[in-house]
Formats: structure tokens, sequence, C-alpha cells
């Protein structure tokens, strides 16, 4: 039964947490979270070259360009 304010005995369920429709990306997400009071780091160019697989393909890359330079100065 009702109490005098309309409320029942059950306990009250927490809000559950607004979920938002997309995730935001890059800018849109940094805008939120500055709003927030939080802090996000952008992950741009550096963070990319920051990965193992990149720097290993940009080495061999970087070699093979180096090797071709030596071979045109010393043996052409």
């Amino acid at each position: 039964m009702s109490g005098p304010s309309g409320l029942s005995g059950a306990p009250a369920l927490p809000a559950a947490p607004a979920v938002p429709e997309k995730a935001l990306t890059g800018r849109a997400a940094r805008r939120a979270a500055l709003r927030r009071g939080e802090f996000v780091e952008p992950q741009g160019c550096l963070y990319a070259l920051s990965q193992p697989p990149l720097m290993l393909f940009l080495c061999v890359i970087g070699g093979l360009l180096g090797v071709g330079a030596g071979w045109d100065l010393l043996v052409l």
C-alpha cells in the first residue's frame, strides 16, 4: 500500500547512465570531455608513428632507400 506521499516501500533504483546514440571521436570527444572537466589525450600522427609494426615497415623502407642511394654513389 502507498504511503501518504504516494511512494511505495520498494527501494529506488539508481538511474541508468546516459548512453550516447553514437560514440564521439576525435575533436568532438575532446570537446565533450573538456565540458565534463576531463582530459583526453589526442591520438594523432605521432601516436600512429609509435606503433612497432609501422616503425618496422618504415625502417625497412628507409634502409632500402639508403642502400639504393649508397649503391648509386659508390658503384655507378
